[in-house]
C-alpha cells in the first residue's frame, strides 16, 4: 500500500533505473508482494532500447569469464519461468542459435571455442555446411562451418520493456531523475529526486546503468565505463520472409556479427563494440555490420534499413555486473561520522548495474538475486559479483574517511 508523509513517498522497494534490469527487479519484487516504485525520467530509452535480445549464455561465453558463465547459465535457466506470464507480449522465442564461420580461420576459431564450451558442459553441435543451409536456406553457399546451440534463445527487448511497464502500472513509475541516495542513521532510506522531493523506501536498488556513477551518496566507487554499440534494424520484404528462423551469430574474418530475426518480419543486426566516447552511430560500424552480415546472408542487401541506433552499455573491469550489497566496514555513517565496522553490509542498499552486453540475458538472475537479498537468503556463489569487489586499499581508506555524504 502506497503511503505519504509530507512530500515523502513511502515504498517497500525503490528501484533507480527503468531499463530492462531495473524493471525486471521491480517486477520480481512486486510479485513477492512488496510495494515497489521505479525512478526514471524515461523508462526503457537507454541501452535496453537498442539491445538485440539474444539470450546467449553459451555463445556469449568468453575465455576466462568462468564465474560470469555460471551466472549466465543460471539466468538462462530462469528465463522460462520469468517470461511465462509475459512470453507472448515480450516476444520470447525458444528458437536456437547458429554460429557460422565465414572462412577456414573463422571455423578453427569457433571450433577452439567449442572445445572450451564443451569442457564446461555446454551443448554445442557441429553441423556440416549442407545441414546448416537446410536449416537456413538463405545462408551463403560459401560459408566454411556451422555450430548449433539449442539452448541460446531470444526475446524482443522493446516488447519486454513495454510488458514490464504495463504489468507494473504507471502508478509505480516516478518519471523524475534521481539525484542521490537518502541516508539516515547509518542506512540508506530512499532516494532524493532532482526536484528536491524525497522518496522513502525500506530498500533502494541502484540499477540505472552508467548514471549510477553520478548519484550522490553512493558509498563506494562504481568502476563503470561506457562501451558503445551500433545496432541496425532492417525490414524484410515479403518475398524473402522468413529471412531466417534462428538467430545467426557469425565470425567473419575474425570479427563477430549477429542477425536476430523478429516475428514481425524485421531483423536486428549488430556486434560493434567501441570505447571512443562517441554517442552517435558510427559510419564505419554500419558499413562493417552490413558487409559482414551480407557475407553470411547475401539477401541482406535486399532489405530495407529503417533504423540505426547507438547506445552505451555499462562495462566493468572484469565485464561482470556489480550486483549485491556493499560492506559497511569501508564506509562512515553520514549521520554519526563513525565507521560502521560491524562486519555486515549497509542496510537498505542494493546495487545492480554494470551488466555490459548481457543485460537482457541476466535480467532474471538480477531479479532473483535481488529478491533473495530482500528475503535475507542470498546464495554465496553470487558474492563474486559484489559491487565492492574492486575496492583497493587507497579506495578503502578514502571510503573509511567519510566519502559518503
Amino acid at each position: 500500500m502506497e503511503e505519504y508523509r509530507g512530500d515523502a513517498q513511502l515504498a517497500d522497494v525503490a528501484v533507480i533505473g527503468g531499463g530492462v534490469v531495473g524493471l525486471g527487479i521491480a517486477w520480481e519484487a512486486a510479485r513477492s508482494g512488496r510495494h515497489v516504485v521505479v525512478v526514471d525520467p524515461a523508462p526503457g530509452s537507454g541501452a535496453s532500447f537498442a539491445a538485440a535480445g539474444m539470450l546467449a549464455a553459451v555463445s556469449e561465453y568468453h575465455y576466462q569469464e568462468e564465474e560470469l558463465l555460471g551466472l549466465m547459465i543460471a539466468s538462462a535457466e530462469y528465463w522460462p519461468e520469468f517470461a511465462s506470464p509475459l512470453a507472448v507480449e515480450a516476444g520470447y522465442l525458444r528458437t536456437p542459435t547458429l554460429c557460422i564461420a565465414a572462412d577456414a580461420a573463422d571455423r578453427q576459431a569457433l571450433a577452439d571455442l567449442r572445445r572450451v564450451q564443451e569442457h564446461y558442459g555446454l551443448d554445442v553441435r557441429s553441423l556440416s555446411v549442407r545441414e546448416a543451409r537446410q536449416l537456413e536456406p538463405l545462408l551463403a553457399p560459401g560459408i566454411s562451418g556451422a555450430f548449433e546451440i539449442a539452448a541460446d534463445h531470444q526475446v524482443d527487448p522493446r516488447r519486454l520493456l513495454s510488458a514490464l511497464l504495463s504489468r507494473l502500472g504507471e502508478e509505480r513509475v516516478v518519471r523524475e531523475r534521481a539525484r542521490g541516495l537518502l541516508w539516515e542513521g547509518g542506512r540508506v532510506v530512499g532516494v532524493r529526486l532532482a526536484t528536491g522531493r524525497e522518496l522513502r523506501a525500506a530498500e533502494t536498488v541502484v540499477a540505472n546503468g552508467l548514471e549510477a556513477r553520478s548519484l550522490d551518496g553512493v558509498p563506494v566507487p562504481l568502476p563503470l565505463r561506457p562501451v558503445h554499440g551500433d545496432i541496425l534494424r532492417l525490414r524484410v520484404p515479403p518475398h524473402l520472409r522468413p529471412l531466417l528462423t534462428a538467430t545467426v551469430r557469425g565470425l567473419v574474418r575474425g570479427k563477430p556479427v549477429y542477425l536476430v530475426p523478429r516475428e514481425d518480419g524485421t531483423v536486428v543486426i549488430g556486434a560493434t563494440q567501441r570505447e571512443d566516447g562517441s554517442e552517435g552511430v558510427s559510419a564505419g560500424g554500419v558499413y562493417e555490420l552490413l558487409r559482414d552480415a551480407q557475407s553470411l546472408v547475401p539477401a541482406v542487401a535486399e532489405l530495407e534499413l529503417y533504423e540505426m541506433t547507438a547506445r552505451a552499455r555499462p562495462g566493468t573491469p572484469d565485464n561482470a555486473p556489480l550486483l549485491g550489497r556493499v560492506a559497511a566496514r569501508w564506509v562512515r555513517s553520514p549521520s554519526e561520522g563513525t565507521a560502521m565496522d560491524d562486519g555486515g553490509d549497509i542496510p537498505g542498499l542494493i546495487v545492480a548495474t554494470g551488466f555490459f552486453r548481457h543485460g537482457v540475458l541476466l535480467t532474471p538472475a538480477a531479479a532473483r538475486v535481488c529478491r533473495e537479498i530482500l528475503d535475507g537468503a542470498t546464495e554465496e556463489r553470487w558474492n563474486a559479483f559484489r559491487p565492492d569487489r574492486f575496492m583497493d586499499q587507497a579506495q578503502r581508506d578514502s571510503a573509511a574517511s567519510g566519502r559518503t555524504a
